[in-house]
């Protein structure tokens, strides 16, 4: 094939010599012939012509799919990267439970009197929720791979009234409030189309997240608002806020601000939300400061 290509590209112009020098032998160039002459000279010149117009697309397409295997191998060399990452960030939060819970166990063992046993005891459970939390979400973030989604109409106001009334069932939360603000004037909020047990997992990972770092003292609102053919829902805190630097990174598998890590966590909770998120069509960002007024505002846009 390859050949073939170069033998195409290089017929006009040969076909071009063969009629130039076969209009050569058989006219004599006598004036009365001189314009047979020419027209091998013309073939010949529309053959070259031809040959290197085929060469030059050639060439262009050489060049194109130079680049397209550039960014091919650029794309595997960074999904490479962000594989190795994953796994680095992976096996440094499992690490940490099974640490806590190896010690915890050794405490347990060496424990002489009822108190330090039932810290012991204390510690392992914790340890083991906190791996056992871990790999729930990442069997849940697989699943969406997989898992086929509903396409059915989903009340926004229904589903977010659900997710504060669930969040705030979680014994560290039965104390704190999360304000509900949704937009109804001048007309009802429609519906949007998917699954609404995904919509409602997203909703509520970025409520316990909003909470989970925020003091009693802080304030959580959800909002939610028509706005451009989009349902736009927003998560915001007066809480601790997000470094600048790492604000990209935040939705990326693993990744937690330095700033958070001394709170448990997966660190695969944005990650799930960003996810469930793209699969609806939509688009999930974060605003965050630190300094005053300081806080967080993640913003949900679902398309009507």
């Amino acid at each position: 094939m390859k050949y073939l290509r170069e033998f195409l590209i290089l017929l006009p112009v040969g076909l071009g010599v063969i009629a130039s020098i076969l209009a050569q032998l058989f006219f004599a160039p006598v004036p009365l012939l001189v314009f047979k002459i020419d027209i091998g000279m013309v073939i010949f010149v529309l053959g070259a012509f031809l040959s290197l117009l085929l060469l030059m697309i050639r060439l262009g397409a050489l060049l194109m799919e130079r680049e397209a295997f550039k960014k091919i191998n650029d794309s595997q060399r960074e999904h490479d990267e962000s594989r190795r990452q994953f796994i680095r960030r992976l096996d440094h939060e499992i690490k940490n439970p099974l640490t806590g819970l190896r010690t915890a166990l050794v405490n347990l063992r060496e424990a002489r009197s009822r108190e330090e046993r039932e810290r012991a005891g204390e510690n392992a459970s914790r340890a083991a929720e906190r791996l056992s939390k871990l790999l729930a979400d990442l069997r849940k973030l697989s699943d969406l791979e997989e898992r086929p989604l509903e396409r059915l109409p989903v009340y926004v106001p229904q589903l977010l009234e659900e997710m504060v009334e669930a969040v705030l069932l979680v014994p560290a939360y039965e104390h704190r409030n999360v304000d509900l603000l949704i937009s109804r004037v001048p007309w009802p909020m429609p519906s949007v189309t998917g699954d609404r047990d995904l919509l409602g997992l997203g909703v509520y990972n970025l409520l316990d997240n909003a909470l989970k770092f925020t003091s009693a003292q802080d304030s959580v609102e959800l909002r939610a608002r028509v706005e451009d053919r989009s349902i736009v829902i927003e998560v915001a805190d007066s809480g601790m806020g997000i470094p600048p630097e790492e604000i990209q990174k935040v939705f990326d598998e693993l990744y937690r601000a330095t700033n958070a890590r001394g709170i448990e966590g997966s660190g695969l909770g944005l990650a799930l939300v960003h996810r469930i998120i793209s699969l609806h069509g939509g688009r999930l960002s974060v605003r965050s400061s630190q300094e005053n007024p300081r806080g967080s505002v993640f913003i949900m846009q679902l398309p009507i």
